[in-house]
């Protein structure tokens, strides 16, 4: 069976939030769009660009972001770099003089209400996340181009087949969990060992470690960050900011200037159960609810789904002694690889898998990460994995006006909690004994989705989205 070469880069993504399969994926394709414009034509030669944006994309869009993503990316800004502060000003620009500056090149007119259409009642067959780009020449010329946006902010193009020149040649492998267990069994590596020796196939180990540390470096500031602004998010719904206070209510006044010194004030609060419990929560809210206001977050695997990981590596860090980078990569390839099986396997859309394709799968990926952190084998490693999706499945994505806010937010705490439960149970377990494989628990995740209503899978049209008037707050 040909395998499927996923780095860690490809799971961990920096980019802006609120969501990596409607702000993140439809924005890396009007970047796409932009090179086969530069491919086919030049963009001087551009009369107009028109989007339409299909199914999940055009029933959440608003919410999620997607028609200021699309605008952004037609405008050659990379979601990497750009100044977050700059995005509202931006989009302000554009509606007011109805033109858009196409690759940061070429003005040319671009009326939203036009130019970018919701199609709410039409689907793609291929996949629920899917955008069309309609471009007209001055020549009379036109063509199109449709891209999926499959999670994650993976991208797919319509009619597009990967050439095999381009397939990267791993020296392990991987698409299941029993692959996994193989090379492990195989070579006697650790899985982090295992995912660093298969990034060798891209570049240089020092590389990697520098890419994963950058990776870690920006949960880092996404952390901090939400635990220091305050307010209100944006977007209608009047959700109040909660890190902001849980951070200053634990903290008891202790003083700090900076990351560092932060952390030494977290650590001077001593070590009980609920305590600790607190952090990991106002870790968590921290993350996503800076990912619903449009800031910095890394996809871990997605951008609804960002807080789980930073949050555990976090509380593995400040509670127990993993304030290493040596431990910090270690962390984060093995994270990575569980994430790719279940994309694999499975998904990491909520349009095509709901609520547990992006949460269960960050808890299932921490749980891991935790798991052989804290000393535990491959296979506990994997057993974790396991107990963490398992108590995730069948959950729905229904957010509330299509805002990554309720219930999205909240759930990353639990999905962090669950992690570390999961990790608990699998090292003061014995694998032997287990009833449930990694394996196994990715397959019934897939059946669990295919028989899924639609109306539970982003769309907002069903569960707490059709109960809850955007009017009102969750807290």
């Amino acid at each position: 069976m040909p395998h499927e070469a996923i780095s860690v880069f490809d799971m961990f993504k920096i980019g802006v939030g609120p969501s990596s399969s409607h702000t993140l994926g439809p924005w890396r394709a009007a970047l796409r769009c932009l090179d086969t414009i530069r491919s086919k034509a030049s963009l001087n030669d551009v009369a107009s660009v028109t989007i339409l944006l299909y199914g999940s994309l055009a029933k959440t869009g608003k919410g999620h972001g997607t028609d200021i993503a699309v605008i952004l990316g037609l405008c050659g800004e990379d979601p990497v770099t750009i100044d977050v502060n700059s995005i509202t000003p931006k989009i302000n620009g554009i509606n007011t003089t109805q033109r858009i500056n196409l690759g940061g090149e070429v003005m040319i007119p671009f009326e939203p209400g036009v130019n970018l259409q919701f199609l709410f009642n039409e689907t793609l067959p291929f996949h629920p996340n899917g955008l069309s780009f309609l471009i007209a020449l001055k020549n009379g010329e036109s063509w199109s181009e449709t891209f999926y946006s499959v999670g994650g902010g993976f991208v797919v193009k319509e009619g597009e087949e990967k050439s095999k020149a381009d397939d990267v040649q791993l020296p392990f492998p991987i698409n299941t969990g029993d692959d996994l267990l193989h090379w492990c069994m195989k070579t006697g590596m650790s899985i982090n060992e295992v995912v660093m020796e298969n990034e060798s196939a891209w570049r240089t180990e020092a590389e990697t470690r520098k890419g994963v540390l950058r990776i870690w470096e920006t949960m880092r500031d996404c952390i901090y960050r939400g635990c220091h602004t305050n307010g209100e998010l944006p977007g209608g719904l009047n959700v109040r900011r909660r890190a902001f206070d849980l951070n200053k209510k634990l903290l008891k006044g202790r003083t700090y200037t900076d990351y560092n010194t932060w952390q030494q004030a977290i650590k001077a609060g001593g070590e009980n159960f609920q305590y600790i419990l607190d952090w990991v929560s106002c870790f968590a809210l921290a993350v996503n609810e800076e990912n619903a206001s449009f800031g910095r977050v890394v996809t871990a695997p997605t951008n609804g789904a960002a807080g789980v990981i930073p949050a555990v590596l976090q509380y593995f860090i400040t509670f127990m002694d993993g304030e290493d980078e040596d431990k910090i990569v270690r962390f984060l390839l093995t994270a990575s690889e569980i994430g790719s099986i279940f994309k694999k396997g499975a998904t990491i859309s909520a349009a095509m898998g709901g609520c547990q394709a992006e949460i269960g799968v960050s808890s299932a990926m921490a749980a891991a990460a935790l798991t052989e952190s804290m000393g535990g084998s491959q296979r506990q490693a994997m057993m974790a994995a396991e107990i963490a999706m398992e108590h995730h499945l069948g959950m729905t994505c229904d957010p509330i006006g299509g805002l990554v806010q309720v219930p999205c937010i909240e759930r990353n705490t639990m999905g962090a909690i669950k992690a570390i439960t999961a990790s608990q149970l699998a090292l003061q377990s014995t694998p032997d004994y287990a009833k449930v494989s990694l394996d196994k628990v990715i397959k019934t995740m897939w059946d669990t989705a295919l028989d899924m209503n639609s109306k539970y899978k982003e769309t907002a049209d069903g569960g707490l989205a059709v109960h809850i008037p955007l009017s009102l707050s969750e807290c």
